[in-house]
């Protein structure tokens, strides 16, 4: 496996008044292709991450280029870049159209944590999840 190609679509109301997709709504986006990962291709693969919760720990973007609404999806590609105990980072590169040839519009380090919704405390990663995220790897250091 090692990199997730996921496809998303802004929306009209994503766009600024420059006519690209404005900072707050560009996380969504980011967001929207990350449950595309853990979501979809989780739950495929036994591996329901977020069924339990999940949180947002850090989030690092950097603009390289304007994201313009122009009827065209923009394709992110993910990859994990970091495991731990409890917690993955997930590395995000969101192209400005629907092809790996687009330029690269955003780069993106989202390091997410298992949360127990039930007892609202963070919690470790299962066996199940660790070797699904283990299936996207691309490099970056294990961790403990």
């Amino acid at each position: 496996m090692g990199v997730y190609h996921a496809t998303v679509w802004p929306r009209w109301s994503d766009m600024d008044s420059y006519r690209h997709v404005n900072h707050a709504q560009t996380i969504t986006l980011l967001e929207e292709a990350r449950l595309q990962l853990l979501y979809g291709e989780g739950a495929r693969h036994g591996a329901g991450m977020v069924d339990g919760g999940l949180v947002v720990a850090r989030l690092e973007a950097v603009y390289h280029a304007p994201l313009f609404v122009n009827g065209y999806p923009f394709r992110v590609a993910l990859s994990i870049t970091r495991m731990r105990v409890a917690d993955f980072t997930i590395h995000q590169v969101v192209h400005c159209g629907p092809s790996e040839d687009d330029k690269v519009g955003v780069v993106a380090d989202v390091t997410l944590a298992p949360y127990d919704l039930q007892n609202e405390r963070p919690r470790r990663l299962t066996d199940a999840e660790r070797d699904f995220l283990a299936g996207w790897r691309s490099g970056g250091d294990e961790g403990v």
